[in-house]
């Protein structure tokens, strides 16, 4: 039976997307080319609430890709895999859009 971690709150579960080493075509990437530390949400929590008690939803869902802070989150390990647990108000967190490509 697979387990699966649900996030509390306002947490969300990241998993960080790793660039290739080496292109389609076979050419190798040199490790000094600038990466993007970005991931992939894999789980979203039901949201937090504010001092009235009224529910403050995240606005993010699986599947959506986002920038990562170079610090911050909980290293978690999934079986094989490590995601990151970070708040939805993380700074600098910023969902990739497909803006201007009609997505």
């Amino acid at each position: 039976m697979a387990k699966r971690l649900i996030p509390s709150f306002n947490r969300i579960l990241v998993e960080k997307i790793i660039p290739p080493s080496k292109t389609n075509s076979g050419i190798l990437l040199p490790e000094k080319t600038p990466k993007l530390n970005s991931g992939k949400v894999v789980a979203v929590g039901p949201g937090a609430r504010d001092r009235d008690g009224k529910h403050i939803p995240v606005n993010l869902k699986e599947g959506d890709t986002v920038l990562l802070p170079e610090y911050g989150g909980t290293e978690v390990k999934l079986g094989i895999t490590y995601t990151e647990m970070m708040t939805s108000w993380e700074p600098f967190m910023t969902e990739f859009c497909g803006c201007g490509t009609g997505e």
